[in-house]
């Protein structure tokens, strides 16, 4: 675990991966004056081409963004043509594709994902274009440094995030329910919840994914909380850890929020959009989440005012206790079966907003747009540089000259403590804990700990007996 204060700043990197777009003509394009270390294609500038991962039609905003950039990127460096790629790195998908040669040349993936495409061959081990970048001592070593592995470097991170709840202020006042401290416990939790319930509008206190991957991923922070693990390594052998007194604990925790307070939507099958869409419609009080997309929808889809989009920090299993969320991030990803030039080009074009004053001087016209069309910008929570850089330093000093820059508050801020996710078979997990919390969810009578530890024989049996630990530190 590692505890931070605030990562109030960051600026919003939303690489991508559709048609071809880019210069044909032209000069050759020229290395980048400020993005520093690395100057393009070995071979003189040939024309290359490299697919990236693009934003998904519900995010409009990073997909304008996106598009800015591209036409920035081509403008400087004309010989590199740009496809943007619709697929979304999923790990049940990943190795077909690179079996297929259907994978980007620079694509996404999850905090989680390092170890696993390393060991596979599925990450190109970039360390020497990593080691050339100018500004490699200002990127934020929390982040980074889980794609550094076996003393390698096999992804950029591009933001962070520490899974919180996101809380509709307006829906606890309309219920007479006082906010709880940021401090908070797991009781505070449940009694939130329950007093902001409003079954008669169909309004739920909290709204905990129960479909796809992102349940799992949801329960999985209250385990952490609890101290649980969600495996462990020895000897080459990984093994299930999630089955302990911890996880009882946690299960207990949801059986109680659906049973007991009974503050969850009467539609328990709730998934990562569907979350989002009953928060900003004021149909829950509560969800769990990192918060950008949430307070993204609320603020300028739904005109949602900040001071009713609060985020805070998972509540304590007990007072005093520390507030763990699962530490994760978005990460790009260079394919290895790309050529060198290939491979060459997505490190620039990765790295294209990152430390340059060009980037600056778009975040500031961004935001300043965005100020005159009544938008706000909201920040990743974590950063991928330093906050004591120099880089961030003058990030803040953008934020500050505007008025709607969203802003986390730094009371909460300070509480937050990060936990990295598993580093094997980690959606699979998440997978098998998905079914134990519908079951949850479907019977109030269900036998929690025989339920616990027969997902746990399952995912030992089905994933962590399959794995082989190839080596890598």
């Amino acid at each position: 675990m590692r505890k931070f204060a605030a990562a109030l700043i960051a600026l919003i990197m939303a690489v991508s991966t559709g048609g071809c777009i880019g210069d044909r003509g032209g000069p050759s394009g020229q290395p980048a004056t400020d993005g520093g270390g690395v100057s393009g294609p070995s071979a003189a500038h040939e024309r290359v081409t490299i697919s990236i991962y693009y934003p998904t039609p519900d995010l409009p905003e990073n997909r304008a963004h996106e598009d800015d950039k591209i036409r920035r990127f081509t403008a400087q460096y004309p010989y590199v043509d740009i496809i943007k790629s619709n697929w979304q790195y999923n790990p049940n998908e990943i190795g077909i594709k690179m079996a297929s040669g259907e994978a980007p040349t620079l694509f996404n993936t999850f905090a989680s994902e390092g170890r696993y495409l390393a060991e596979r061959g599925w990450a190109a081990d970039i360390t020497e274009l990593y080691d050339a970048y100018a500004h490699k001592e200002q990127i934020n070593p929390l982040l980074q440094n889980q794609f550094m592995i076996g003393g390698r470097v096999y992804g950029l991170a591009e933001r962070g995030y520490v899974t919180g709840i996101v809380v509709n202020k307006r829906l606890l006042d309309e219920r007479g329910v006082k906010p709880p401290s940021y401090d908070w416990t797991w009781d505070d939790l449940l009694e939130v919840a329950q007093a902001a319930s409003n079954p008669a509008k169909g309004v739920s206190g909290i709204a905990p994914m129960g479909k796809g991957n992102e349940s799992g991923w949801n329960w999985t922070n209250f385990l952490f909380e609890a101290g649980g693990e969600i495996l462990t390594v020895d000897k080459g052998k990984v093994r299930a850890a999630f089955h302990g007194e911890a996880g009882l604990r946690a299960l207990q925790l949801y059986h109680k929020l659906a049973w007991e307070v009974r503050a969850i939507p009467k539609d328990w099958a709730v998934g990562w959009n569907d979350a989002i869409s009953m928060f900003v419609q004021g149909k829950t009080a509560m969800i769990i989440s990192g918060p950008d997309s949430p307070i993204i929808q609320a603020l300028n889809q739904w005109r949602m005012p900040p001071e009713d989009v609060l985020f805070y920090p998972m509540p304590s299993e007990k007072a005093g206790g520390k507030h763990t969320g699962i530490l994760g991030g978005d990460y790009l990803v260079i394919n290895p079966n790309a050529t060198r030039a290939e491979q060459e080009a997505a490190f620039l074009y990765a790295t294209f907003d990152m430390f340059t004053d060009q980037s600056l001087e778009a975040l500031d016209a961004e935001i300043a747009e965005r100020e005159q069309d009544g938008q706000f910008y909201i920040p990743p929570f974590i950063p991928y540089f330093k906050n004591d850089s120099d880089f961030g330093r003058r990030v803040k000093s953008i934020y500050g000259r505007h008025t709607n820059v969203y802003a986390y508050d730094e009371d909460a801020a300070r509480l937050f403590d990060g936990k990295v996710e598993g580093q094997y078979n980690t959606q699979q997990y998440y997978g098998a804990v998905t079914s134990m919390v519908q079951a949850v969810f479907a019977d109030p009578g269900v036998n929690l700990n025989q339920l616990l530890q027969e997902t746990a024989k399952n995912v030992q049996s089905q994933n962590f007996d399959k794995l082989t630990v190839l080596g890598l530190p």
